[in-house]
């Protein structure tokens, strides 16, 4: 079982290096659909609570900045407005999805992963 959740983990850590390595080239829409497999993982019910904290630190080292203005906010908001905020930004992500707006789409779901983020 411990070796299931590693693997799904370091699945899920290769889809997002992969996804901010695309977006970075400008390949918008290949980093969504790595990142949107990312999420569909995360999202499973097969996903346990310690594989998600350890995604959390994950995404700290990814995101790291020094000049991290979503860092400031997430220290003056509570639990409750940050999730708020996180399915904001996912329905966003879907709108522009939808609308064939690929960087608008893989932006959002940026930013909500560093409101998740440690």
């Amino acid at each position: 079982m411990e070796e299931s959740g590693e693997l799904k983990l370091g699945n899920i850590i290769k889809l997002t290096r992969s996804s901010e390595k695309k977006f970075q080239l400008g390949n918008f829409k290949g980093a969504l659909e790595d990142k949107m497999k990312a999420n569909a993982i995360l999202k499973s019910k097969s996903c346990d609570e310690k594989i998600i904290e350890k995604y959390r630190k994950e995404l700290s080292n990814l995101y790291s900045s020094k000049f991290d203005l979503i860092f400031d906010h997430k220290l003056k908001i509570d639990e409750i407005k940050i999730n708020e905020i996180v399915k904001m930004l996912e329905r966003k992500s879907e709108e522009k999805l939808k609308n064939n707006d690929y960087r608008g789409a893989i932006k959002a779901l940026r930013r909500a992963e560093k409101y998740i983020s440690n």
